[in-house]
């Protein structure tokens, strides 16, 4: 139980890393795509949560979207050119929030044995909670290549953590 714990702690750390990507920029440099065939920095705000709900929907507890008119739009079999009609910052920030509680919930419920099957979804929150840290940070990586390459703005450190390191250029959650 304690290992969901760890992990929860560095899915929140790696969310605070995407903040300090993206929190001091404008709305119009968070929605801006640098081309066509590429998403906006809030496409990947707006998909890394998406993801995360999908997971622990369909892995952990079958419940409703926090947003359902922007699974389509956040998923990534939509095609890259159909990504451009962005919510606002506020709407993606409100989205990003409550898929966070709602993966702390979970999760919390998990780590205290509130769950069918206990034992086993301890198995399924681990990998799954390692999955979506290093999905976070996957993104992060495209976030600070559009905010340092395309807008000029200096990035964050990487997070100062034992357990957090680059591999193939990208942050990665690994053995903890």
């Amino acid at each position: 139980m304690h290992e969901i714990e760890a992990l929860l702690g560095e899915y929140d750390r790696a969310r605070a890393y995407t903040d300090d990507l993206w929190r001091d920029l404008t709305p119009d440099e968070v929605t801006w795509r640098p081309h066509e065939n590429s998403s906006a920095i809030g496409w990947h705000l707006g998909h890394q949560a998406h993801v995360a709900h999908f997971m622990i929907r369909n892995l952990t507890a079958a419940e409703p979207s926090p947003d359902p008119e922007l699974d389509g739009l956040m998923d990534s079999a939509n095609p890259e050119q159909f990504r451009g009609a962005l919510p606002t910052v506020r709407r993606l920030t409100d989205f990003r929030t409550t898929v966070a509680e709602r993966v702390h919930a979970r999760m919390g419920d998990i780590a205290a044995g509130r769950v069918g099957a206990p034992t086993q979804l301890t198995i399924v929150a681990t990998h799954l909670l390692t999955a979506l840290i290093n999905h976070e940070y996957q993104h992060d990586q495209w976030i600070s290549e559009v905010r340092g390459n395309d807008l000029g703005h200096a990035l964050p450190p990487d997070p100062d953590c034992a357990h957090v390191r680059r591999i193939d250029g990208y942050l990665v959650v690994d053995g903890l």
